[in-house]
């Protein structure tokens, strides 16, 4: 056995726990037997629920576990009438001592480290049964550790909901501004107060223009398109590569660099404040505008446009080439697969729905502003994360007490 801490114990999950097993609950099941009680698989996405049925196998407090396939030794709290397949493992606690979502916590952090990955990943009721664990001796201690990792995690999952909310505000807002367009009096137009005309996109107001990049940009050229391994270097002059390139937006992770001599010598690839670059393959027509920090650095293999500022706003074509309608044409250039090359030709001919440069502006700081909210609330989120994994690390282990919490009834706020 493991050293413990001060009134923490360690013992194995079969002195804990007694172990079972779910059954085989088919699809056809739960279509013939709809009702309110849940099932419960190895998948990860929806808390591992597939469905619902009439039926319940288990009544009350357990952990479960994915027993077999890619999500095998992933850790859930149950409770209440529920139901779970034969790819799920059980725990049902011996003792009243033991709080059960202290166990999911505490196995979430060991489990995977017991999965086997010769040929189908698995993690089976014997290897579970022997896994070694420590534990507060007082089962309010365990409690009290469970409360505040779970407040953390209801803080997440409120935060997740926020991001979606304003995910589907914005695409919404985003078909609509990018169809209708802005009136001088700030409101969206439409056929019914506005006058409206055919295009080759479709109806667009009467103050609009179809224009192709090209008619747009001073000049579209792709970037080096040979790897020039022989001219990267620890540091100098950054040069982009389609890793970097995400929806309106450049990242400056995992950059290479090359010399000013040779970005020198490369000056066709060399990129600009204001220009757009745009990756190939992968996802090809993900577009981001160069920020002035990157100002004259170079690029390999993305499709650089430059646009004619009196023409089009950098920001405003960026936001169309990757908008619904945007992406549309580049999937149909690629015969409606994604993985093929988005070459210079098809940027050139790609067509551009085009305001004034006043309600180009309009529209972008629109939409930035409410890309911006949702930005906010995924480094809030990735914050709440981080604070998460560090809680774990600290309550889990007995390295922090909360000791001097079990007296406050009130519990504890994050």
């Amino acid at each position: 056995m493991k050293e413990t801490v001060e009134g923490w114990k360690t013992v194995q999950v079969r002195d804990l726990c007694d172990l079972g097993r779910g059954r085989v609950i088919s699809s056809q099941e739960i279509e013939r037997c709809p009702g309110a009680y849940p099932v419960f698989s190895s998948q990860s996405f929806n808390n591992g629920q597939m469905g619902e049925i009439d039926t319940f196998d288990f009544d009350g407090e357990y952990v479960t576990w994915t027993t077999d396939g890619a999500y095998a030794g992933t850790v859930f709290y149950r409770s209440g009438k529920f139901n779970c397949t034969n790819v799920c493992g059980t725990l049902a606690a011996k003792d009243l001592d033991l709080s059960m979502p202290f166990l999911a916590y505490k196995l979430s952090t060991l489990a995977k480290n017991y999965v086997s990955y010769v040929g189908n990943p698995k993690l089976m009721n014997g290897v579970m049964a022997n896994i070694e664990l420590s534990l507060p001796i007082s089962e309010s201690e365990q409690t009290k550790i469970a409360e505040i990792l779970s407040t953390v995690d209801q803080a997440i999952e409120q935060t997740q909901d926020l991001i979606a909310k304003q995910q589907r505000v914005k695409t919404g807002l985003t078909q609509d501004i990018l169809t209708r367009g802005i009136d001088e009096h700030g409101n969206l137009r439409g056929e019914q107060t506005h006058q409206f005309k055919d295009s080759p996109l479709g109806r667009i107001p009467m103050e609009w223009e179809v224009q192709p990049c090209i008619a747009l940009c001073r000049e579209i050229v792709v970037g080096i398109v040979i790897r020039p391994m022989q001219y990267y270097r620890p540091d100098g002059v950054p040069v982009l590569r389609s890793a970097n390139v995400k929806v309106n937006r450049i990242t400056s992770d995992a950059l290479v660099f090359m010399s000013d001599k040779d970005n020198e010598k490369l000056s066709k690839s060399r990129l600009h404040k204001g220009d757009l670059v745009t990756v190939r393959t992968g996802y090809p027509g993900t577009t981001g505008v160069i920020p002035p920090e990157l100002d004259g650095s170079n690029c390999v293999d993305i499709v650089i446009s430059r646009p004619n500022h009196e023409k089009v706003r950098s920001e405003f074509l960026s936001i169309w080439i990757n908008s619904d309608h945007g992406k549309r044409q580049v999937l149909e250039g690629q015969g409606g697969l994604a993985q093929q090359h988005f070459n210079v030709g098809e940027m050139r001919t790609l067509l551009v729905k085009v305001p004034d440069i006043n309600e180009q502006k309009i529209i972008e700081n629109l939409l930035i502003l409410r890309s911006s909210a949702i930005d906010e609330l995924t480094e809030n989120q990735q914050k709440l994360r981080s604070l998460k994994t560090a809680l774990m690390q600290d309550l889990l282990t007995g390295k922090k007490r909360v000791t001097a919490l079990l007296k406050d009834t009130d519990g504890i706020g994050v």
